[in-house]
C-alpha cells in the first residue's frame, strides 16, 4: 500500500505543480504556456520532490525546524541532480540560476531553496493530510487501474518528448555544420577574388568559373540553413517557451538564433 500511495502522490503533486507553474507563467507572460517538460499536464520533478518529502519527513512533522531544514536540503539536492542529469543526457541546460546569488552551477539557488522549504512545510502540515484523505477514498481497484493508465500515458509522453529532443539536437548539429561550411566557402570565395585580381587575363576565365561554383554552393547552403531553422517542431517550440532560459551546451549560438526566429513568429 505504501508504494500504491507514493505513485498516487507522484501524479497528484506532479499535476498540482504543473498548475502552479502554468499560473505563474500566465501572470508573467499574459498567455498560456505549458511549463512542463512533458506534453501532458504534469511536472515530474514536483511529483518526485513532494512525494519524497512527505514520505521521509511526515514522521518528523512535529518538529517544524527540522522539517523545514530537511525539506530545504531534500528539494535542493533533487533540483540540482535533476538539472545536472538532464543537462548531461540532453545537452541542454533547462533552467539557469547563474545570475542569482548563492547558486551552485546555475542548477540550484539558495534563495529559491529557502522558499521551497517553506512550501514543503505548508504541504506536509496542511495540504498533504487533505490530499491523502481524498486519495484514500478511491477503491483499491479503481486506484490501481488509474495508476496503470497514468503510467502508460506518462511513458508514452516521455518517449515522444525525449525522441523529439534528440532529433532536435541532430538538427542543431546539422545547422552548425552548415554554418561552418558556409564560413569556409565564404573564406575560399574571398581568397579566390583576391587571387582573381592578381591573376593574368588568360587565367581569369577559369577563376570566374570557380567563383560561380562557390556562389552556387553558398546559395545552396544558405537555403538549407534557413530550411532547417524554419522547421517546426511542436514539442521543441513548446519546451523553449516553457524554459526561456534553456541553453545548448554544444550549439549555443544556433539555439539562440532559432529562439529569436520562433519569438518573431509569436
Amino acid at each position: 500500500m505504501q508504494v500504491y500511495f507514493l505513485i498516487l502522490y507522484f501524479f497528484t503533486y506532479g499535476f498540482l505543480g504543473w498548475c502552479t507553474e502554468v499560473a505563474y507563467a500566465t501572470t508573467k507572460q499574459k498567455r498560456f504556456v505549458n511549463r512542463g517538460f512533458l506534453n501532458g499536464p504534469i511536472c515530474p520533478i514536483y511529483g518526485v520532490g513532494v512525494s519524497v518529502v512527505v514520505h521521509f519527513l511526515m514522521p518528523v512533522s512535529g518538529n517544524l525546524f527540522f522539517l523545514y531544514l530537511s525539506s530545504t536540503v531534500l528539494v535542493t539536492v533533487l533540483e540540482g541532480l535533476t538539472g545536472y542529469f538532464m543537462d548531461k543526457i540532453f545537452h541542454h541546460k533547462w533552467w539557469d540560476y547563474s545570475n542569482q546569488p548563492l547558486n551552485i552551477g546555475g542548477y540550484v539557488c539558495f534563495v529559491f531553496s529557502l522558499v521551497w522549504g517553506i512550501a514543503c512545510v505548508v504541504i506536509v502540515k496542511v495540504i498533504h493530510p487533505v490530499i491523502h484523505d481524498m486519495l484514500a477514498l478511491f477503491p483499491l481497484t479503481v486506484g490501481v487501474v488509474l495508476i496503470v493508465f497514468l503510467l502508460f500515458i506518462l511513458s508514452a509522453d516521455l518517449y515522444v518528448t525525449a525522441s523529439e529532443i534528440l532529433k532536435f539536437n541532430r538538427q542543431l548539429e546539422m545547422i552548425e555544420r552548415i554554418a561552418e561550411e558556409l564560413r569556409e566557402v565564404s573564406d575560399r570565395l574571398g581568397e579566390t577574388i583576391h587571387e582573381n585580381v592578381m591573376e593574368t587575363m588568360e587565367q581569369r576565365e577559369k577563376v570566374e568559373e570557380h567563383l560561380e561554383e562557390q556562389r552556387k554552393r553558398i546559395a545552396e547552403l544558405r537555403e538549407h540553413y534557413e530550411e532547417l531553422l524554419s522547421q517546426r517542431r511542436k514539442v521543441v517550440h513548446r519546451l523553449m517557451s516553457a524554459f526561456p532560459g534553456m541553453e545548448s551546451r554544444r550549439h549555443k549560438a544556433v539555439l539562440e538564433e532559432l529562439k529569436a526566429k520562433i519569438k518573431g513568429r509569436l
